[in-house]
């Protein structure tokens, strides 16, 4: 029993150790992508996009984001204009969180991202 804890808590270490150390930015990086595609965002800009913001936020950080900019009831899903997003992005809550996607955006559609 005690050898089985034991295992069980090196587990635990090591996949914290590994999420703490980077191995985990890969996955990361793909479900910022995944949720920038399913937001409107074409594919190659989503890319660039998710690279930037893994690189200079938290997990927490991206999780802010992904909540404050999902719909919320009476809001439309796609398709929504500045007004919206501005709406959005202010009910995130994090400037930094919102000053990293913004310029993302921005560098990434003129290429140099």
């Amino acid at each position: 029993m005690r050898k089985l804890i034991v295992g069980l808590l090196l587990v635990i270490l090591l996949a914290g150790g590994a999420l703490f150390s980077g191995l985990a930015n890969p996955l990361v990086e793909m479900q910022v992508k995944a949720a920038l595609v399913e937001s409107g965002i074409g594919d190659k800009r989503a890319e660039c996009m998710a690279q930037r913001m893994v690189k200079r936020l938290s997990i927490v950080q991206l999780w802010k984001l992904r909540q404050g900019m999902a719909a919320q009831e009476g809001e439309p899903e796609s398709g929504y204009g500045l007004g919206e997003l501005i709406k959005r992005l202010d009910r995130v809550g994090d400037g930094e969180a919102v000053a990293v996607l913004t310029t993302s955006a921005g560098l990434c559609a003129i290429g140099i991202g």
